[in-house]
């Protein structure tokens, strides 16, 4: 009667560690660390944004005014590590006719199970500290992330006021860490 006893201990140990084992799984997809997803779409080609004017020139009067020929860079950044070793160069560019996107650069990162790429009001902070920064600012989501390689474009809304975010965060939303972030300059 013992040994039934035992060997019924051991099969339902068995069948909870493989129950743990496959939600683990599930959860964390721990395969994801060792699959790159590669990504070129093609970037826009930023014109250079013309001299600003000095304070006394001023353009002849009935001289037209007219936009640029191309893109325009309105901010730019570099990624830095946080969870994850991550590089990059992230770029907010006008389209000539007005519409905007965000663009990432040569990124490279670890993939992860549902990481989204957010404008975020946050500061980049660098180091552990700054892992959790964007989760608890205001940000706005552009979706999840093409890939954890190559070169990727969002498009970003007509209405999106972008003075309010001052980064750009490659945040894993399930587990509400930054793998990576940019702080945005002019």
């Amino acid at each position: 009667m013992e040994a039934r006893t035992r060997k019924r201990r051991w099969l339902i140990a068995a069948a909870v560690g493989a129950v743990v084992l496959a939600l683990g799984l599930a959860l964390f997809k721990p395969w994801l660390l060792f699959v790159d997803v590669r990504v070129d779409e093609q970037l826009p080609t930023v014109v250079p944004s013309p001299a600003a004017p000095s304070a006394t020139a001023k353009p002849p009067a009935g001289t037209p005014t007219t936009s640029p020929a191309g893109p325009v860079q309105l901010a730019e950044g570099s990624l830095i590590s946080h969870e994850h070793a991550t590089t990059g160069t992230v770029r907010i560019i006008q389209q000539p006719g007005g519409k905007r996107v965000l663009t990432l650069a040569n990124l490279d990162t670890s993939n992860g199970p549902d990481v989204h790429v957010w404008l975020s009001a946050a500061d980049v902070v660098e180091g552990t500290a700054g892992w959790f920064t964007a989760g608890s600012a205001e940000h706005f989501d552009l979706g999840m992330i093409k890939g954890n390689q190559g070169n990727q474009v969002y498009a970003l809304p007509d209405e999106l006021d972008l003075a309010r975010f001052k980064s750009v965060d490659l945040w894993c939303v399930q587990f509400s860490v930054s793998f990576g972030a940019a702080q945005l300059a002019q």
